[in-house]
């Protein structure tokens, strides 16, 4: 196998126009090339198909690091770096299940890209929709295979530990903001597209929520948007509130207390119960938030203690899996796995 693709690459590959792997025909072609070579390799060699399938992958890593360093290591883009996405397409077919070439793989993809949009976007928006936000079209036959492809490599990213910095900020592979999307993470855009059953995998495999004075806080957009549908509230968005209540201990609101100023109110005042009694009234009426997930009451017991226990399971990167090893009952499993509330 290893003699066969230097050959290629040197022989073949290297004399190919640099923009031949720009179109989604060329790359499935080459895929289903390549997917003939790794089955014959692996019955000449009597090897797994894993075997020739790992071998590929680390060929074509060998030789896109080998271009780049030619190159002053910056990565020559084209038929160089779409190559990875060949890899890619790759490991998924044949279930590559070698963490720590997928890791590399995944790493060389965001060293040159800084962002892992063209595994998320297809998952998100479906096959069509990248290719008028980011001018290409997606490796995967459909918004099913995509999202089965998107678990895939969530799962080889968590089994590796992967995390990425980025302006002094550390991300884990779910969380890598999208170039394409004003640079907000996945969950934001899940969440902006009311798309409940995507948010539940970000969820369960421990894609933060989080704002910041910069951003938009992800749970108030919902209340927002729900507030104009004058109490005939969407099924999809209604279902993303709920599994969002889940993740989190309860709803934080932005409060911008110099609204308040002329009231001259105590420090120690409740904003948060100002804010959320006056601008998201009929939401409680309509018990859409219960009033301990909002700062009306004190939040239940066993809510806190699974946002908790979520959160030491996602330090050591064992989310979702990792509830399954608990001595628990499978009720409780299922609970920490947001699957019940």
């Amino acid at each position: 196998m290893d003699t066969f693709m230097e050959y290629y690459f040197e022989g073949v590959f290297s004399n190919m126009d640099r923009d031949c792997l720009n179109e989604r025909y060329k790359r499935r072609e080459l895929v289903e090339y390549f997917n003939t070579v790794i089955a014959g390799c692996a019955r000449g060699q009597n090897h797994s198909d894993n075997t020739s399938c790992k071998n590929f992958v680390m060929s074509a890593l060998r030789y896109h690091n080998n271009c780049k360093k030619e190159n002053g290591d910056v990565c020559r883009m084209g038929k160089y770096h779409n190559l990875l996405y060949v890899a890619m397409k790759l490991a998924f077919d044949w279930s590559l299940q070698d963490n720590e070439v997928m890791a590399a793989l995944l790493d060389e993809i965001y060293s040159c890209e800084k962002t892992f949009e063209r595994i998320f976007l297809g998952a998100i928006f479906g096959t069509s929709a990248p290719y008028f936000l980011a001018g290409w079209k997606s490796d995967f036959m459909d918004k099913e295979e995509n999202v089965h492809a998107l678990v895939f490599y969530l799962d080889h990213a968590t089994n590796a530990n992967l995390e990425y910095k980025e302006n002094g900020k550390s991300y884990r592979f779910i969380d890598v903001p999208l170039e394409s999307c004003g640079h907000a993470s996945p969950v934001r855009v899940v969440i902006q597209m009311g798309a409940s059953e995507m948010l539940m995998i970000l969820l369960r495999f421990g894609a933060r929520i989080t704002f910041d004075s910069a951003s938009t806080n992800p749970l108030e957009s919902i209340l927002d948007r729900l507030n104009e549908y004058n109490r005939k509230y969407p099924y999809e968005l209604v279902s993303c509130l709920k599994l969002a209540m889940r993740a989190v201990p309860r709803i934080s609101l932005s409060v911008n207390k110099e609204l308040f100023k002329e009231l001259e109110l105590p420090d120690d005042y409740n904003y948060q119960r100002k804010l959320m009694l006056e601008k998201y009234g009929d939401i409680l009426a309509d018990r859409l938030v219960p009033s301990s997930r909002c700062g009306l009451k004190p939040v239940e017991l066993k809510h806190l203690s699974r946002c908790a226990i979520r959160q030491m399971l996602w330090r050591n990167f064992e989310l979702p899996f990792g509830i399954q090893k608990l001595p628990i009952p499978l009720t409780l499993q299922r609970y920490l796995d947001l699957c019940d509330d």
